[in-house]
């Protein structure tokens, strides 16, 4: 049996770990320091190599002033380095999405990401890093608290941002609480 640690999910209500990334365009990202009205959208992706990861992230841009209407900020982040992001960056063709790069694979573990290896060239002609982390998506309330979170271990079937945005409306109007946070007996 390995000793390696495996993804532990994060609590909904306690705080989230840390995240400090560069951004292409927007200077550095701290989570602590975002300072959004209601909440931060934190959208982990696969990298460049990944044809699901730019779909996701076109819809992302796409209805990105959705979210700050509702004074929600958003960021996507991968492990790839700056020019792998600023390509993702070139084809998303989304200036005002702030792109994070440069994610630890450590950092990404704390969250909760389940890790890849290579396969080696995928179907768009990119080769894989050795190691990348797989899709998460999660909204962390001002004080560092999880509200919401969602880790894949696969690049398939995430959480549509439409979706997201229909529950944001209802969590803001009703107030409705993080759920999923009892840690006790069962």
């Amino acid at each position: 049996m390995s000793t390696t640690s495996l993804p532990s999910p994060l609590i909904p209500r306690q705080p989230v770990p840390t995240l400090e990334v560069p951004t292409l365009d927007h200077g550095s990202f701290t989570l602590a320091e975002d300072a959004a009205a209601n909440f931060t959208l934190v959208v982990f992706y696969r990298g460049l190599h990944c044809p699901v990861c730019l779909k996701y992230l076109l819809e992302l841009g796409r209805l990105q002033p959705e979210f700050t209407k509702r004074g929600v900020k958003v960021i996507a982040i991968s492990s790839d380095g700056r020019e792998r992001a600023q390509a993702m960056a070139d084809k998303l063709k989304a200036p005002e999405l702030r792109m994070g790069h440069d994610l630890g694979l450590d950092k990404a573990r704390e969250w909760g990401l389940y890790i890849s290896t290579s396969r080696g060239v995928t179907s768009i002609g990119i080769e894989e890093p050795a190691l990348f982390s797989e899709p998460g998506v999660f909204i962390v309330r001002p004080d560092g608290t999880l509200y919401y979170g969602a880790v894949q271990t696969m690049p398939f079937a995430r959480p549509h941002f439409d979706d997201l945005l229909g529950a944001l409306d209802f969590a803001l109007d009703k107030n409705y609480p993080a759920r999923g946070e009892y840690i006790g007996a069962v």
